[in-house]
């Protein structure tokens, strides 16, 4: 028998190890599972999870920044499955992988990376997924190796020793419409039509891409919210410790509300600068941002940003008013 506070939604588990029911609360959610031998045996897989944040949660894909950098931080077996898949080489072994790395620039706009790796060759790729064609733009890709080239050379250093590089972009969209599976860009010495050489590489992966080959298989898994539908071991089994596993999902929570604090603070800053928030007004909203109503305008922040929902969706979720979503979306400017 199963007691829980909250008004409960049955899915039913297609795993033959548990019971065919799932239990999921709605408002504050606690996830359980009962095994079929001995069936007072029970194991809490999470609890106390925010409806909004359960129901988010289960729709990521790995196309969505935040679940790319959440599943391959410190995962270098998976970086090294999509990297083998771009550049067809089983042999290529990644050593180190981080992410959402910043690189700053004191004369300018710094760059925090998604995804940075190295291999056992010294070569460095960043790493980035765009849904949006404009977020990929070769300026950037210009920009990120760049501040590449200038976090890696110390002071007084030779240029030479600059490692190889590639700035990756996974893109939802097919941006160059030519119907490629990869777009590989490189500088050449026109009047010779040789190759420059100047070890900086840039490549585009069209997300739009899901046939029936290794990349196109992988390309399935990034627009996939089912870890059970996913081709690559590698990937569901990550993607499935953050969607379903009480410390994964523990995380996924944390990093959505500190990323929605984040981009409060951002758009306060950007609306200070700007001139767009007067000073009593944002008085007024830092005083009495606190307790419930902070937690909420968090939350309703961070489903913002995220890109998931409606304001109508987000309102009834966070018990906001319209007005305040509305007003959340613009001095975040989501």
């Amino acid at each position: 028998m199963f007691r829980v506070s909250a008004p409960l939604l049955f899915l039913r588990s297609s795993s033959p190890q548990f019971s065919t029911l799932t239990l999921l609360a709605t408002v504050h959610t606690m996830i359980v599972e009962q095994y079929e031998e001995g069936g007072d045996t029970v194991r809490i897989i999470r609890k106390d999870v925010p409806a909004e944040y359960n129901e988010l949660i289960q729709k990521f894909r790995l196309i969505d920044d935040t679940f790319f950098n959440v599943c391959f931080d410190n995962y270098a077996e998976g970086m090294q499955l999509l990297l083998r898949i771009f550049f067809g080489r089983d042999d290529l072994v990644v050593k180190h992988v981080v992410t959402q790395q910043s690189a700053d620039n004191l004369y300018g706009r710094g760059v925090r990376f998604d995804v940075l790796a190295e291999d056992s060759e010294g070569k460095l790729y960043d790493c980035e997924v765009q849904r949006a064609n404009k977020g990929a733009a070769p300026r950037r890709a210009r920009y990120n190796s760049s501040m590449m080239d200038a976090r890696e050379l110390a002071k007084s250093a030779e240029f030479s020793d600059l490692p190889e590089t590639w700035v990756i972009f996974i893109t939802e969209n097919d941006i160059y419409g030519a119907g490629c599976p990869l777009y590989h860009v490189e500088r050449i010495i026109e009047e010779l039509q040789r190759p420059f050489n100047d070890g900086a590489h840039i490549l585009y992966v069209n997300g739009a891409n899901r046939d029936d080959t290794p990349l196109g298989r992988l390309m399935q898994d990034f627009f996939c919210e089912n870890p059970k539908q996913m081709n690559y071991k590698e990937l569901a089994e990550r993607a499935d410790y953050f969607k379903a596993e009480a410390e994964g999902v523990n995380a996924m929570c944390e990093l959505m509300e500190k990323f929605g604090e984040r981009k409060m603070e951002e758009g306060r800053m950007e609306g200070r600068e700007a001139g767009l928030i007067e000073g009593r007004a944002e008085g007024r909203i830092e005083g009495r941002v606190e307790g419930r109503m902070e937690s909420a305008r968090r939350t309703a922040a961070a489903l913002l940003a995220l890109g998931k929902l409606t304001f109508a969706q987000i309102a009834e979720a966070t018990q906001l008013p319209m007005e305040e979503v509305e007003r959340l979306s613009a001095i975040t400017g989501v």
